[in-house]
């Protein structure tokens, strides 16, 4: 099969497009026969040697997969080949097979094709987790969102407008407000705009936002502090503007709220339930809009239009 390897750090451009065995699976173990596969902005920093999980040399990134059960190992049930699924894998999904686990793979909604069931489980999932569990965001309340047109983006508005909250989205261009709007977003503000926060303040009536979905740290962190209501949740996806802010503990006690973490990745491996408990609850909840598509053979062109932050929501690689 082919497949994209890492041999050293380096940049998109420095991966090699090999010809490799078909891996087998083991127990509890279904083999995939990708015909999409997810991507996300740390498969870059993965290659870069930048993310906290380093795999041995060579190895395959990408985390997320969507195709048709080709093999099953042992102790495998609820499976079986030619079923179409989607999987959250353990690296390895730049190729044309991939190994799932099955408490990590899932049927593929009806309404899905490939493209759309390999965008969805990274970005959903961390969604969910932090709406859900971390911020529990309820019916009513106004939820700001940056970055609306990144995947994370993307999805945080599809699920806050799914239960019932009041969506601001922010992001960077006109392409992109215009994007976060067709997804939901009741309001839209270019934070590059100088005055969004005040724009923020009015348009929740003074109050500020109750629950504000920050991938992207540094200034935006920074500023959002000053439009949160009284008891709201700032929630801390990522930090893709390079910067880790930090904050001063009497702010976080003169307006009485909550600086909330929202790691989804280790909750998930120490919960071994929750992923299938939370997929249910999303499987018909939302329908993630079209990736944008790029092939297999063109994974390096793919990353690097993520880098750019030219992709409006999420890009797969298609075989």
């Amino acid at each position: 099969m082919k497949a994209w390897r890492v041999h050293a750090w380096g940049e998109p451009e420095s991966m090699s497009f090999e010809e490799i065995a078909k891996p087998e699976p083991g127990p509890r173990e279904v083999r995939i026969r990708n015909h999409a596969v997810g991507l996300n902005f740390f498969d870059i920093l993965q290659v870069q040697g930048k993310y906290q999980i380093k795999p041995p040399f060579p190895f395959s990134p990408g985390a997320e997969v969507a195709g048709v059960v080709d093999a099953v190992g042992p102790d495998v049930a609820g499976f079986r080949a030619g079923q179409r699924v989607l999987s959250i894998t353990r690296g390895g999904a730049m190729a044309e097979y991939s190994i799932g686990q099955t408490g990590m793979t899932f049927a593929i909604p009806e309404a899905m094709d490939f493209p759309q069931a390999a965008a969805f489980p990274i970005v959903y999932h961390t969604s969910y987790f932090a709406l859900q569990k971390r911020a529990a965001l309820q019916s009513g309340e106004w939820l700001l969102v940056h970055a609306g047109a990144s995947g994370v983006g993307m999805s945080a508005i599809q699920l806050g407008r799914a239960w019932g909250a009041h969506v601001i989205a922010t992001a960077g261009s006109r392409a992109k407000l215009d994007f976060a709007r067709s997804l939901g977003a009741e309001h839209v503000i270019d934070y590059g705009d100088g005055t969004w926060v005040d724009q923020v303040k009015q348009l929740t009536g003074g109050r500020g936002a109750d629950v504000i979905y920050d991938p992207v740290g540094g200034d935006i962190f920074d500023l959002s502090t000053k439009c949160i209501a009284p008891g709201g949740r700032l929630l801390v996806i990522g930090f893709a503007s390079g910067r880790i802010p930090t904050i001063a503990a009497n702010r976080i006690l003169i307006k009485d709220i909550a600086i909330v973490g929202a790691l989804w990745g280790p909750y998930a491996a120490a919960h071994p339930d929750y992923l299938a408990e939370a997929q249910r609850a999303l499987a018909g909840l939302v329908q993630p809009p079209k990736p944008k598509c790029y092939p297999l053979d063109a994974a390096p062109s793919a990353l690097r239009d993520l880098a750019n932050r030219k992709v409006l929501g999420k890009a797969v690689l298609t075989s």
